[in-house]
C-alpha cells in the first residue's frame, strides 16, 4: 500500500473533542492512530486486510469504525476532518465504504465455494 495518512496536530485538535469518551474497562488504543488507519482503509476501497501494521490491529480499526458508524460519530468526525484539510468527504463518507460491502462479498464467495464442493485453489 503506497498511501500513508497521519493526522496532523491541527486536524487532531479539531477531532479529539468529537470522539466518545466512555471508558469501556480496557484502556483505549490511540484514537489518532485509529482514525489515520481508518482513513487509509477507506482510501483503499475499504480493504481492512491491506492496512499496514503501523496503524494497529485491523480488527480494532474495523470494530471502532463500525461502533462509531452506529453511534453517528463517524459522519461528524469525517466531515470535520474533510473541513480541516484532510481527504475529501466524498472519500470518507461514501455509503458503500461505510457498509464495507467488499469484505462481505469476498467472505461470501469463499464460503459458498466450500459448500458447493468446489476446490478453493
Amino acid at each position: 500500500m503506497s498511501q500513508d495518512f497521519w493526522l496532523s496536530d491541527a486536524q487532531w485538535e479539531r477531532l479529539a473533542p468529537l470522539l466518545p469518551n466512555k471508558p469501556r474497562g480496557v484502556p483505549r488504543v490511540d484514537d489518532r492512530r485509529v482514525i489515520s488507519g481508518i482513513v487509509v482503509a477507506l482510501q483503499s476501497g475499504g480493504r481492512w486486510i491491506d492496512l499496514p501494521a503501523e496503524y494497529g490491529p485491523r480488527k480494532t480499526l474495523y470494530n471502532r469504525f463500525v461502533r462509531w458508524s452506529a453511534q453517528g460519530v463517524r459522519q461528524t468526525v469525517f466531515e470535520t476532518l474533510a473541513a480541516a484539510g484532510g481527504p475529501p468527504a466524498t472519500v470518507l463518507l461514501h455509503e458503500e465504504f461505510g457498509r464495507c460491502y467488499g469484505h462481505r462479498r469476498r467472505v461470501g464467495q469463499r464460503s459458498s465455494m466450500k459448500h458447493s464442493g468446489q476446490s478453493e485453489r
